[in-house]
């Protein structure tokens, strides 16, 4: 005879399990296709820790908040240099998958260049680019947070993001 699911099972199934294909779907949009899977685990594991420590009253909000917190600390340990302790020295592989060097300095000048065109926005376009690309939030959830209509939000949006082309293509990017 099977034992009742855990309150804490129960409460994954509920409220953070029905949101996994589109937790997939954000992560795709900011890391590679291969690291997918391992950031939507950790995401669901630091979920599941801060839920230990209290009740969480906004699981969507706060797992899409924590799946973007895990891919910024993905990139910052990419291009932090890696460091082996002398005692795995035997047990490294023949073939290193982490990024070249230059694989690093083009990302770190890619997002020093996707910076600089987002900060040259005016600051309506850049607020709306922000709350749309890195906070995930629908064109009416915009509309409501900044009291304008949603024909509004579509606008200024595609605003911000012609004038990020236009600055990549000033800059030779495709």
């Amino acid at each position: 005879m099977d034992s009742p699911p855990s309150d804490q099972t129960q409460w994954f199934t509920v409220e953070l399990a029905p949101h996994e294909a589109a937790l997939r779907a954000y992560l795709r949009g900011l890391v590679p296709p291969a690291d997918v899977d391992d950031l939507v685990q950790e995401t669901f594991a630091r979920l599941l820790r801060a839920r230990e420590r209290g009740p969480i009253t906004h699981p969507r909000g706060l797992l899409f908040a924590t799946a973007r917190n895990a891919a910024r600390d993905f990139f910052r340990r990419r291009t932090t240099a890696n460091t082996i302790p002398i005692t795995e020295f035997v047990e490294l592989r023949v073939f290193d998958d982490a990024p070249s060097a230059a694989e690093t300095v083009s990302r770190r000048q890619e997002t020093e260049l996707l910076t600089a065109a987002i900060a040259g926005l005016p600051p309506r376009c850049r607020e709306i680019l922000v709350l749309r690309k890195f906070e995930n939030l629908s064109h009416r959830e915009i509309a409501q947070k900044l009291g304008i209509t949603e024909h509004t939000v579509e606008a200024q949006l595609t605003k911000a993001l012609h004038r990020c082309e236009e600055f990549f293509a000033r800059h030779g990017l495709p």
